[in-house]
């Protein structure tokens, strides 16, 4: 008898030993961390990103590779409507790519030093190391940090995310409002350090051409001359006001719209009306589906904006504002002053102060969101709505 009760004893301490072998306290793994951010030469990862941030939730597919020290390149693909995004950091500078309709736009930004992504490993690990009050738990196969959210869009207020015990590669993150509602998640199926990419990896002709469309567009043959896009000193093209963009930063008014003129019902400025042009056979205009709390739509105008047939969508209430869409030729780079914006789908960029306008690209279609007293999140939020279907 006494000899089962030590060998039950013996078998205890055993357990309890290796209990506390394999059990790492909040501290150990924050140290560990630490490591891996300051070793990390390259990573790829693949996932979903759910957008619950408009009346109807969005889904994209998400490929991100990054290589030390500053060369970035997301794919975001909407999977249902076959397009596919491409935000590229290189020596050149940033660019969003739209490779099937040949288009490119440049921004002048430190983009992501500046702003979180929630799909950059950076940023989550950032997160997790600068909150002195995260919250950490243990769960199966993952360790969970409850962080605060540190994104641009300020009612974006906290964040778990899950790295794997193993080797602290992301498996789920989750990004919550004010009222715990759960606004952005990605879930990561696959991620893997220190791959090798191709020497042309990050180059900005290479990952145009090849998602380019199988020929060239009318729009495109009737271009003329275009710009390389690798070369930050010559990016010209059509600009946000259908001028010709030089690439230096003095184009146009600090940003903001070269021809506005002032509506005086809105208190909001609107293009000036040039010759309407017939608008395209193949145009389909693009709604709002999340308008604010107290706004209505107002009205819908056929104009003509930077030699483009387009849609001036009116929106009056609480807030004020309207939403110009066009289909601009293709052009090979269009630079755009601001500051970038994260939408989710895309960057867009923000112009103006005292009258700030959102622009950004989808399908094809150039989206201007201009108002005067639309809050910043509010003005997010709008935008992220039109990624829906298209007004019949």
């Amino acid at each position: 008898m006494r000899r089962i009760i030590w060998i039950t004893a013996i078998m205890m301490c055993f357990t309890i030993i290796a209990t506390a072998c394999g059990a790492k306290n909040p501290e150990s793994v924050i140290k560990e961390l630490g490591k891996v951010q300051n070793k990390m030469e390259s990573y790829q990862a693949k996932g979903t990103m759910k957008l619950n941030t408009s009346q109807q939730p969005l889904e994209y597919k998400v490929e991100v590779w990054y290589q030390k020290d500053h060369y970035y390149r997301i794919a975001l693909t909407n999977e249902k409507k076959d397009i596919t995004q491409i935000v590229l950091r290189n020596d050149d500078g940033v660019f969003v790519l739209t490779p099937r309709l040949n288009k490119v736009f440049r921004f002048q930004s430190d983009w992501p030093d500046n702003q979180g992504q929630v799909y950059l490993y950076q940023t989550l690990l950032s997160s997790i190391l600068n909150d002195e009050s995260r919250q950490f738990a243990s769960d199966n196969d993952a360790y969970v940090f409850d962080v605060m959210a540190n994104y641009q869009n300020a009612s974006l207020a906290r964040q778990k995310i899950w790295l794997n015990k193993e080797d602290f590669a992301p498996s789920k993150v989750e990004v919550s409002d004010t009222n715990a509602s759960v606004m952005v998640q990605v879930t990561f199926d696959e991620f893997k350090f220190d791959p090798k990419f191709e020497k042309n990896a990050f180059d900005t002709q290479a990952n145009l051409n090849a998602g380019a469309a199988p020929a060239p567009s009318a729009a495109a043959s009737d271009e003329g001359d275009t710009a390389n896009p690798d070369d930050p000193n010559k990016a010209t093209g059509t600009d946000a006001n259908g001028e010709k963009a030089d690439g230096s930063a003095g184009a146009g008014d600090n940003g903001a719209a070269a021809d506005p003129q002032q509506s005086g019902d809105t208190g909001k400025e609107e293009p000036k009306a040039e010759d309407t042009m017939a608008l395209p056979s193949a145009f389909q205009e693009m709604q709002p589906t999340y308008l604010g709390d107290g706004v209505a739509w107002k009205d819908t105008q056929e104009i003509t904006f930077g030699g483009n047939a387009g849609v001036l969508q009116r929106y009056t209430g609480t807030y004020n504002y309207t939403i110009l869409q066009t289909q601009p030729k293709d052009v090979a780079a269009t630079y755009i002053p601001g500051e970038m914006v994260d939408l989710g789908f895309t960057m867009g960029q923000l112009t103006g102060e005292e009258q700030q306008t959102l622009t950004w690209t989808y399908e094809g279609n150039q989206f201007r969101l201009t108002s005067s007293d639309l809050p910043f999140d509010e003005m997010v939020a709008i935008a992220q709505s039109v990624d829906g279907e298209p007004t019949k």
